[in-house]
């Protein structure tokens, strides 16, 4: 396989050089999990340019390869287990209507999440296997609505399991607009980055009670925010929260609160890292979690039942040169793959923990 022999500098960029297909132009195309971009940032409230969110993940995955992309602490290779996963390319979104878009997202997540599992998935006695999971890379935070309902025609309501610096559950009327009749609001100006969880609720595509929210540090308009999110049925843990609890006691905290057996969208904003590691965002607020910080805690929820995932808000134009934000986004999300492929063989039940011999026990 391709992916097994080239170097981290070389070949076309597909995350971690992974075989390219256009999925959506080749529908009779099969695979466990499916990269994906989403190139859109005409939701956003504050700087632009997380289109360029997929190019720029892609390039930072240059050094995970087949041959090298052995995951030490889960104990496996990814890209060399039972999974057939690939790169999707991105779907075509355009810039110019955002309802169009909404509808173009809303149709291409959902025509690939039902897209044939191979055969020998289809054959596994494990029932993680049998639906395609897609991995999608962003985008603004937004892409996450379309995909739950892609989900929704699947599994029906999800749990989110959220990693960002923002609540996302604010009522559309929350965001100031001159140009907004409260009596008859326009639905097209609704779908934000920071509504697209109130949406989906409204929706009813997020289960009840099951949801999480971690990491969050943001300025709110009043108290009023929380109550309104504690009435969508979400949990909260502020950034501050991993000094007084611990990574190890959020993650467990998660797996209590949302289960192993519930189907889960894991949607992850890159600024859910503090700006000093990771500048290149939309929306930055001083003060989060550090990359080491966020991928111990993806770590020890990797026995959620993840039936899909986002890396999102990634704007390459306010990175450095070195590429820090793109660079954590990638690692993020070989995290999550790895995860994806460790409960597809049935053996990702638990929170994990490891000593500093590399043992590992189940907490």
């Amino acid at each position: 396989m391709l992916t097994r022999t080239q170097w981290g500098f070389s070949g076309i960029s597909t995350f971690a050089h992974l075989p390219h297909t256009r999925c959506l132009q080749h529908p009779e195309k099969e695979y466990d999990i499916a990269v994906l971009g989403a190139p859109f940032d005409t939701s956003v409230s504050y700087r632009p340019g997380a289109r360029f969110g997929p190019r720029a993940i892609r390039a930072a995955s240059a050094r995970q390869t087949g041959f090298r992309g052995y995951n030490p602490r889960a104990g496996l290779n990814p890209y060399q287990e039972w999974a057939s996963i690939i790169d999707c390319g991105d779907i075509p979104i355009t810039p110019f209507d955002n309802a169009l878009a909404l509808r173009q997202m809303s149709e291409a997540f959902t025509n690939l999440a039902h897209t044939s599992a191979p055969p020998t998935s289809k054959t596994s006695s494990n029932p993680y296997r049998h639906v395609p999971k897609l991995l999608t890379l962003g985008g603004d935070h937004s892409i996450a609505l379309p995909t739950l309902r892609a989900l929704n025609s699947i599994y029906g309501p999800v749990a989110v399991v959220h990693f960002d610096a923002h609540l996302d559950t604010w009522h559309p009327a929350k965001y100031p607009s001159a140009w907004i009749d409260p009596e008859d609001p326009s639905q097209q100006s609704f779908f934000t980055h920071g509504t697209m969880f109130w949406l989906a609720h409204n929706e009813s595509l997020i289960a009840d009670s099951k949801s999480v929210h971690a990491g969050l540090r943001t300025r709110l308009s009043g108290p009023g925010d929380n109550s309104d999110d504690d009435a969508q049925g979400w949990i909260r843990f502020a950034t501050d929260d991993i000094d007084d609890l611990g990574a190890d006691a959020i993650a467990r905290q998660i797996l209590e609160h949302v289960g192993l057996d519930t189907p889960v969208y894991l949607s992850i904003d890159i600024d859910v890292i503090d700006p000093g590691l990771a500048p290149g965002t939309g929306t930055p607020e001083p003060g989060g979690w550090s990359t080491r910080e966020l991928i111990r805690i993806l770590r020890r929820i990797e026995g959620l039942n993840v039936v899909g995932a986002d890396v999102v808000e990634v704007s390459p134009a306010f990175d450095g040169s070195g590429e820090v934000t793109a660079l954590a986004a990638a690692q993020v999300a070989f995290e999550v793959l790895t995860s994806m492929v460790k409960r597809g063989l049935g053996d990702g039940d638990g929170v994990a923990t490891e000593t500093g011999d590399g043992v590992r026990d189940e907490l």
